[in-house]
């Protein structure tokens, strides 16, 4: 059961298809736990202090501690395993 503390970074690129496609799916099965999306032009530092190397990208963190991450488009089924594992 995540705590209240527990969020998603959704690192994204506006140019990035791959990114544009897990968007939709997300939006499919509308995960509860709060997403913040960082896009890698607009905040280099946040995706170079994460070690991002490729969009998308998703980070799991508790507080300040990263859970888990997941990198490339996903299926829902796969994504909805994700989630809920946190």
């Amino acid at each position: 059961f995540p705590s209240h503390d527990t969020k998603v970074l959704r690192f994204t690129a506006s140019w990035c298809q791959p990114c544009k496609i897990l968007s939709r799916t997300l939006d499919e099965i509308q995960p509860t736990i709060p997403f913040e999306v960082v896009d890698v032009d607009v905040h280099p530092e946040i995706a170079m202090e994460f070690g991002i190397r490729s969009v998308p990208t998703l980070i799991m963190m508790d507080e300040l501690i990263e859970m888990k991450r997941m990198t490339g488009i996903k299926t829902k089924e796969q994504l909805t395993e994700w989630f809920k594992d946190a």
